[in-house]
């Protein structure tokens, strides 16, 4: 019997609860990859100096502050999330990097941007597309408010394709983030990736889903052996 799909609460109540620990636990899960991972992001959105750029489900802000270091000082980031705790946090740590002029933290629902059509010059959405209620309606609103010709880069877990990778994923989350998240009491909160990767569509589907939210171009990289990939659409 296919698991249910956790409801938009329960997913926001989730983030907001693992807010304290969840940089210090990406770090140490992800053996400081995440980052690498996430800069690959900023750099296949085309974010240059000066532009105005969006981060949607910008959590603790990691994306989001890459971008600010991208567009410079005369550039300006949106980071939008709808667990409030997260972006407290965002808010705490660009003001630490002196990006606070740069910034601007937004509490919104990704399936409903608060944001005018055509408006900005790239996006990025990190591990936020897979815990969408409806993964359409979240491309169709990043493409609307998206300039013509700019690009998303949204960066998520994946399904190899490979079995064997499938079975080092499987043990992965089973063995290390699981445990390590029980260690923070948090074992339901990171049991709850495992499903949710299960339930992702997998790269040609985020391909077609995003030519029918209306990208004119669309691609998907893997990392990590297909654990992990980065889907860019282009308006």
């Amino acid at each position: 019997m296919a698991q249910a799909t956790p409801d938009a609460h329960y997913i926001r109540d989730l983030f907001d609860r693992i807010a304290p620990v969840y940089d210090d636990l990406n770090q140490s899960l992800s053996f400081g990859l995440h980052t690498v991972w996430k800069q690959m992001a900023v750099d296949w959105s085309g974010t240059q100096l000066g532009m105005t750029v969006l981060d949607v489900c910008c959590g603790s802000g990691d994306l989001a502050l890459l971008l600010a270091r991208q567009v410079g000082a005369h550039g300006q980031v949106t980071g939008a999330d709808f667990a409030v705790e997260q972006l407290a946090i965002a808010a705490k740590r660009a003001a630490a990097k002196g990006y606070t002029p740069r910034t601007n933290w937004v509490e919104a629902d990704a399936l409903n941007l608060p944001f005018a059509a055509n408006h900005y010059d790239a996006a990025t959405m990190g591990y936020g597309l897979r815990n969408l209620i409806d993964i359409p309606r979240g491309l169709r609103e990043l493409h609307r408010v998206l300039k013509p010709g700019a690009k998303a880069a949204v960066l998520d877990f994946h399904r190899p394709n490979s079995i064997l990778v499938q079975q080092f994923q499987q043990w992965y989350l089973d063995t290390i983030v699981v445990p390590a998240a029980q260690r923070c009491g948090l074992t339901e909160e990171y049991a709850y990736i495992g499903p949710s990767v299960d339930r992702f569509p997998i790269s040609r589907e985020q391909v077609e889903l995003a030519h029918q939210a209306g990208f004119s171009k669309a691609v998907h990289y893997p990392l990590a052996g297909g654990m992990m990939g980065v889907l860019v659409a282009q308006k």
